[in-house]
């Protein structure tokens, strides 16, 4: 897709031989708010549909930023039981890359994830959420109507900022950080979340969505649209979300990391908030960084089948 349109797609030549990737693409076109490009084209959202289709428990992997659904190509062989859908974000992986960073909010999006998830029709979803999968998934978790396509929640190194709150100080030097880039090295900046060595082919794969600085304006623009003030456009529906997720007793799971600065602590304000996080076995992923996923994906993927294991769909959602 040409510049002009104001919506860049990477090539697929990009992706080819990706390392630990066999997955077959899926696209799905999505509604497109007029300022982008004129409104002259929809947006095409990449996803993976892995797994068993027939099974009643679909598996939702939300990824955050800067990543893309590569960061759960080891999930999705463990959790083979169940139907497993990766999105990439619009902006990310083999998703639609809007070129100006304008046209990138909060808002959109969610809506964007929504109508994904209204389009492919996903009931009794478990989610599994981290960074800015936490921020959508849990304001579409908090949601009236669709809130209740959620069986389950998993939450890892993320939460839903209304901007009330104390900031971390790992985001707000991450945050001022990205303010002051015009090209992101996407590849180191996974690198440096992670604890484990990664190979050099899977800081390309991270790499591989950016041909050049054109196509990160998503990336660059994430840090700012999270809401760290309460007069952010997107506060007062995350304030309206959490007056859901107060009563939300489905199961509610805690994954955190115990190396990662950002979201330090966040995991006991959810369980001290959520009524579903009770009597779960939330858990410390040690020897893991931001980006968990990369460092432990089978222990994590072993606590999700766990986790839907011993808390079975009740009757009337089956």
């Amino acid at each position: 897709m040409s510049s002009d349109t104001g919506v860049l797609r990477t090539p697929e030549s990009a992706f080819d031989n990706l390392l630990d990737y066999p997955f077959r693409p899926n696209y799905i076109d999505l509604a497109n708010p007029g300022s982008i490009g004129n409104g002259r084209t929809k947006l095409r959202l990449h996803y993976l549909d892995e797994g068993n289709k027939n099974s009643p428990d679909t598996i939702l992997l939300l990824h955050g930023e800067p990543s893309w659904s590569y960061l759960y190509r080891h999930f999705i062989p463990v959790l083979r039981q169940y139907r497993v859908i990766a999105v990439d974000l619009i902006g990310f992986g083999k998703s639609d890359k809007p070129a100006n960073k304008e046209d990138y909010t909060y808002q959109r999006h969610v809506n964007w994830i929504r109508e994904f998830i209204e389009k492919l029709n996903l009931n009794n979803i478990t989610l599994f959420c981290q960074d800015w999968g936490s921020l959508i998934g849990l304001q579409l978790v908090g949601t009236n109507g669709v809130g209740d396509r959620f069986a389950r929640v998993a939450v890892a190194n993320g939460g839903l900022p209304t901007g009330d709150g104390k900031i971390s100080q790992g985001f707000l030097q991450w945050r001022n950080f990205a303010a002051q880039q015009t090209e992101m090295d996407v590849g180191n900046v996974i690198k440096f979340g992670v604890v484990k060595d990664m190979k050099p082919e899977e800081i390309d794969a991270y790499n591989a969505p950016f041909p050049n600085e054109k196509y990160q304006a998503g990336a660059l623009i994430f840090p700012l649209l999270v809401p760290i003030t309460p007069d952010n456009p997107s506060s007062e529906y995350n304030r309206q979300a959490w007056k859901n997720l107060k009563n939300f007793r489905r199961p509610f799971l805690t994954l955190f990391s115990d190396s990662d600065p950002i979201t330090a602590g966040l995991d006991k304000a959810l369980q001290s908030m959520i009524p579903g996080t009770k009597n779960q076995p939330h858990t410390t992923i040690t020897e893991a960084g931001h980006f968990l996923q990369e460092d432990k994906p089978h222990e994590i993927a072993e606590h999700l089948i766990k986790f839907i294991k011993n808390n079975p769909l009740v009757s009337s959602r089956l």
